[in-house]
């Protein structure tokens, strides 16, 4: 299945001069999600680790089944107000912009080897400052995986020298 043909483009949005890649095309067909989830899956099955920090929204769309699948840990990275105990807030931009995000303070532990998962790469500011709270709460990153990539924004150089995957690159 080319996942590619799945995935609805809407230019202009959510400001003017992007080409925003829509997965809800891929969530409302099962089989292409499913395919989308098993490849992740595939990518990322035998790298060590115990946890998955997925961030707000669609982050979790693709972090929950691969949590499930894999018997690993689940932790959600939120916006600002939406987690009921003490949290780490950070601050970081976006391709079009700012935003903030925060984890709980007790979500992951010294020692823990963490997988940051999101639907999209694309400056690589938000799985940046994702990779720095984990750094800070003593843990160890073992690696990236998204699902759709915008290799031509470069946001592997924020990321640093840890392992990074995507399903879907797009060049341009």
């Amino acid at each position: 299945m080319n996942l590619f043909e799945k995935i609805r483009e809407i230019d202009n949005y959510p400001v003017e001069g992007v080409s925003f890649k829509d997965i809800t095309t891929i969530l409302k067909e099962p089989n292409a999600f499913k395919e989308a989830i098993d490849q992740m899956i595939n990518r990322v099955k035998d790298l060590d680790f115990n946890v998955i920090l997925a961030a707000e929204a669609r982050g979790f769309v693709v972090g929950a089944p691969l949590a499930y699948a894999l018997n690993k840990s689940l932790v959600p990275v939120r916006k600002p107000g939406k987690l009921p105990a003490s949290t780490l807030r950070r601050d970081y931009e976006l391709e079009y912009g700012s935003d903030s995000l925060e984890i709980h303070l007790d979500a992951i532990n010294p020692g823990d080897k963490v997988l940051i998962v999101d639907d999209l790469l694309a400056t690589g500011g938000t799985s940046s400052i994702i990779k720095d709270m984990v750094i800070e709460m003593g843990a160890e990153v073992a690696g990236y995986l998204f699902l759709i990539e915008l290799e031509f924004l470069n946001g592997r150089e924020k990321l640093g020298d840890y392992p990074v995957d995507s399903i879907l690159v797009y060049k341009e």
